[in-house]
């Protein structure tokens, strides 16, 4: 079984935040899904939704697709315990997150590597013992253009509608690689 999870803080106060840029995408996975524009070779498509382990999970057969529900700084928490569940092997493992070290309009897909300074990312690699997971890791820096902010900052404000639609760009440049990577 392959777990795709997406990083964001929850509640609707931070649902356009740049650090919620993780569960946007596992939001734009499942209306492609939904819609049947994505077709998953080796997965039944009828999404089952369940609230659990503290977290929002999507499963397909094979596939779970992931929103925890805890702050982003304890995603670890609630990823340990649906690795737990499913008995699931960490390089099943795919955490999609925000990255200021990238432009935004870029991505990188990487295993074991990631941002200088990441809460969500160490709150992981601390409760798994490990780091050696894949990472989709989206860029969400535009500070050229709105002046110096300091990063913590910055990701917790909303996307402007400019940088919004960008990065739903970003996601269908995503998505065939990410799929290449769970098939």
């Amino acid at each position: 079984m392959k777990l795709i999870v997406g990083l964001g803080n929850p509640g609707e106060r931070y649902k356009n935040n740049r650090h919620n840029v993780g569960f946007m995408m596992v939001d734009y996975i499942i209306e492609q899904i939904k819609n049947e524009k994505l077709k998953i070779k080796n997965y039944n498509v009828k999404l089952k939704k369940k609230e659990m382990l503290h977290a929002t999970c999507y499963m397909l057969h094979g596939l779970i697709l992931a929103k925890p529900q805890t702050f982003m700084n304890q995603s670890g928490l609630a990823l340990r315990k649906i690795i737990r569940n499913w008995k699931l092997e960490i390089r099943n493992l795919i955490v999609v997150h925000d990255d200021l070290d990238i432009p935004l309009g870029k991505f990188k897909i990487q295993k074991g590597v990631g941002p200088k300074l990441h809460y969500g990312i160490q709150s992981i690699e601390k409760e798994l013992g490990r780091d050696d997971f894949w990472r989709v890791r989206i860029g969400v820096d535009n500070r050229q253009k709105t002046g110096w902010v300091d990063g913590e900052s910055y990701v917790l404000q909303d996307f402007t509608m400019g940088e919004f639609e960008v990065t739903k760009k970003v996601f269908e440049k995503i998505i065939k690689p990410l799929f290449k990577l769970i098939n």
